[in-house]
């Protein structure tokens, strides 16, 4: 936009030189030839195009000196091309008539020429300016989105290792409750039994035996909690990395898309089933690689097990494994499917539960 506003002010300005000292007759062709080799510069933008158009217009130049007029808006588009200055040519129309060059006519045209220069340099540094301005744009937007994606890669790990922590710290508690109180409540209940075997009297004796259901109730109590704990403390992310590391069959690709806790029953379950998939696979398949992905999806979570491998005779394909697998997915009302066609693959969907 810039220069084209550069090059209509050159224009009105050489055509007012222009009209000053031509007759009437003349104006009109020599304009028309100027708009259109200027227009055509400006619209093909190619610098060979610009050249020859160049060119083209000094030849003019030297038959019909009027057109020198022109000559400052004809140098703008090969202004400032210091590798190859061929807008020094402009100066060759002048020379020939040395009448131009020596008069004031001339002088003018040499004055223009230079306000052309300096426009075309002004205009030039603004566009590096706005190429430069929205390079910094682009590099500072790339930056920061991927500031972003760092940052939400830091606080999706940070949140991982919190819950990881917290499921290990579970695991702890439920340990040290299991083998520290549980084991003294199982010893003070034994006492207890041992007890009111040897005690002769009826009314110390129920009384011993209510400690006794008392004890046995803190028992069941504690063992439900310890259950609950240890339930909770299972990452199934974490479990399923443990197979894969222990597997050594074939490299295994793991892809676990899971934001939302979930059922104690559902991870056992997808725990069972990858186990016995990949035992299956070290079994019955010479694949070469294999895949796990655990996805979330609004109504259904979904578990695929795929391997390249071929299924051979007397594979597991309809044994005690397969059958187990589809009674565990089975009771928690969910769907499976298993396919042989491109290497084994297990598909499985479980209800999200409400």
């Amino acid at each position: 936009m810039n220069m084209l506003i550069d090059k209509v002010v050159l224009f009105m300005v050489c055509a007012a030189h222009f009209i000053q000292n031509t007759h009437p007759e003349g104006i009109i062709p020599v304009i028309l030839v100027v708009v259109i080799i200027s227009a055509a510069v400006s619209y093909f933008d190619r610098l060979r195009f610009t050249i020859a158009a160049f060119f083209f217009y000094i030849a003019v130049c030297i038959f019909f000196p009027f057109f020198c007029f022109f000559l400052p808006l004809l140098c703008y588009d090969v202004f400032p091309d210091t590798r190859r200055p061929v807008f020094l040519l402009g100066l060759v129309p002048l020379a020939i008539g040395r009448d131009m060059f020596f008069s004031v006519s001339g002088a003018m045209i040499l004055l223009y020429g230079l306000l052309s220069y300096i426009l075309k340099v002004r205009t030039a540094s603004l566009h590096e300016l706005r190429r430069e301005h929205y390079r910094l744009l682009d590099s500072l937007k790339e930056t920061s989105l991927q500031l972003e994606a760092q940052n939400k890669y830091l606080i999706e790990k940070q949140d991982y290792e919190i819950n990881l922590a917290t499921l290990n710290e579970r695991n702890r508690i439920s340990r040290d409750i299991h083998d520290n109180v549980g084991h003294l409540l199982s010893s003070s209940i034994l006492q207890v039994g041992a007890i009111l075997a040897t005690v002769g009297d009826d009314a110390l004796k129920e009384r011993i035996r209510t400690l006794k259901d008392t004890l046995t109730n803190a028992m069941d109590s504690i063992r439900k909690s310890v259950h609950n704990l240890h339930d909770e403390s299972i990452d199934l992310r974490v479990e399923i990395e443990s197979l894969i590391r222990a597997f050594t069959f074939c490299p295994v690709h793991f892809e676990y898309d899971v934001n939302s806790s979930l059922d104690a029953e559902l991870k056992y379950c997808f725990i069972a089933v990858a186990k016995e998939a990949l035992n299956n696979i070290s079994k019955h398949s010479n694949a070469t690689s294999a895949s796990i992905a655990v996805r979330e999806h609004p109504a259904f979570i979904q578990l695929v097990i795929q391997d390249n491998g071929t299924v051979r005779r007397g594979g597991n394909e309809g044994g005690i494994g397969l059958k187990s697998i589809s009674d565990r997915v089975a009771a928690l009302n969910g769907n499976i499917n298993i396919g042989s066609d491109k290497g084994f693959r297990i598909f499985i969907s479980v209800p999200r539960s409400k």
